[in-house]
């Protein structure tokens, strides 16, 4: 047995131990005559051109966990059926997004949908999923609204939302008495929301904390010079940074240029994620509080394993988007394996309130929003020779940073 096929035999004894077993062998058989032999087709659309660094990591891990699957005997519940992900690019905007989508459940006859990667076209596949009443995985989007305002009954979330990853920041910045800060935030869904949530958080846990300036520079289109010289004029002892990708490495540039960063406390989202850690390399900015993912560090739950066999298959290290694309497959393994069936109903039921093993530790699908507890890494960025890496980092399980289940069943509700 090969390294590969170990790794996901582990999680799948993991899977029978934390009570997944499949629906009774004569059940599943006559599910299985009723709706075919052939592969369960999933659709999966993501931004696999314009965030390239994310996607196509995510996308082999997926491939991984796949054959993986399907080399253990696909889906038992279902009589053996593998699984077949068919992947579309969603051309980054909910226009295109949402065409992809229904051409997905019409010419490609999916059972689902999963995917995307910003969070407009995250929204716009939701309200698409609600129409067309079709379950919709979402695996990458971090806006809140997915899950609250704009949740509906199809739609669930993969990754800790933009509330839980903030949280997690202010958990680890608000006793360090700066209460002066400046925000930096994409202009789209994201960034609003990110900042929005620092504001409430810091707020509530810091006496006398105040936002002395923001920025909104337009998503992939910063004006790194202009950004950097207005933030150093608010004289902000602190500075919450949400820029991400081709952003982010020009922002630090020119924030190193110009000593931005120095004497100032730095909270991060993302930062710490291998697919903005890398091309930064040795301008990686030391000590920033940030959310990431330290691959070679991360120890148990068969992470290893799976790091050995994901290097081995693409000559590569792991992304966030490599961990994220191989605990979807294990998730979407496990509820088909609950729901014994591809009914979208039947699927629901399995979704609500199930608990996978996965590489990251146990993920447990909350039923109130659909929001996974995936957590996240918390630490400090550094430098390991002329490449950034994160220190003095614990797992954040996001089953402590969810939203009160009393304002999910507002924000739903209305």
């Amino acid at each position: 047995m090969s390294t590969r096929d170990e790794t996901f035999s582990l999680m799948s004894r993991r899977a029978v131990i934390g009570g997944l077993a499949a629906a009774p062998l004569g059940l599943a058989a006559s599910r299985a005559a009723a709706q075919g032999s052939g592969p369960i087709r999933i659709g999966e659309l993501n931004s696999y051109g314009r965030m390239a660094a994310f996607a196509v990591p995510y996308r082999n891990a997926m491939q991984l966990a796949q054959d993986a699957v399907n080399k253990a005997g696909g889906i038992k519940a279902l009589g053996g059926r593998p699984i077949e992900i068919v992947f579309r690019d969603d051309g980054s905007t909910p226009g295109d997004a949402t065409r992809v989508a229904e051409e997905l459940l019409t010419r490609e006859n999916v059972a689902f949908l999963c995917g995307t990667f910003l969070s407009n076209v995250g929204l716009a596949v939701a309200d698409l999923a609600n129409q067309r009443k079709a379950l919709f995985l979402a695996t990458e989007p971090l806006t809140d609204a997915l899950t609250m305002g704009s949740g509906n009954r199809y739609t669930f979330r993969v990754r800790p939302n933009t509330y839980m990853q903030t949280r997690m920041l202010v958990e680890a910045v608000k006793d360090r008495g700066i209460k002066r800060w400046a925000i930096v935030a994409p202009n789209y869904e994201y960034g609003q929301s990110a900042a929005a949530n620092f504001k409430r958080l810091m707020t509530a846990a810091v006496p006398g904390f105040e936002v002395v300036g923001e920025q909104f520079p337009a998503l992939g289109k910063v004006d790194a010079g202009a950004t950097v010289g207005a933030l150093s004029q608010m004289k902000a002892d602190g500075l919450f940074n949400v820029l991400f990708g081709a952003d982010l490495t020009a922002f630090v540039r020119e924030g190193n240029t110009r000593g931005l960063f120095e004497k100032r406390t730095v909270a991060s989202l993302l930062t710490g994620e291998p697919e903005y850690m890398i091309p930064l390399g040795d301008e990686t900015p030391e000590g920033w509080i940030t959310t990431g993912y330290p691959w070679e560090t991360i120890e148990g739950n068969g992470h290893k394993e799976f790091v050995t066999a994901y290097r081995a298959r693409f000559n590569d290290t792991p992304r966030l988007g490599s961990l994220l694309g191989y605990v979807v497959v294990g998730m979407i393994r496990d509820m088909l394996e609950k729901a014994g069936s591809t009914d979208t109903e039947a699927m629901i039921a399995a979704l609500e309130g199930l608990t996978s093993q996965t590489i990251a530790g146990p993920v447990t699908m909350r039923a109130l929003d659909h929001q996974s507890t995936l957590g996240a890494w918390i630490g400090e960025t550094a430098l390991n020779g002329r490449q950034g890496t994160m220190r003095q980092v614990r797992y954040a399980d996001g089953a402590d940073y969810m939203f009160p289940e009393a304002e999910v069943k507002a924000a739903r509700k209305a």
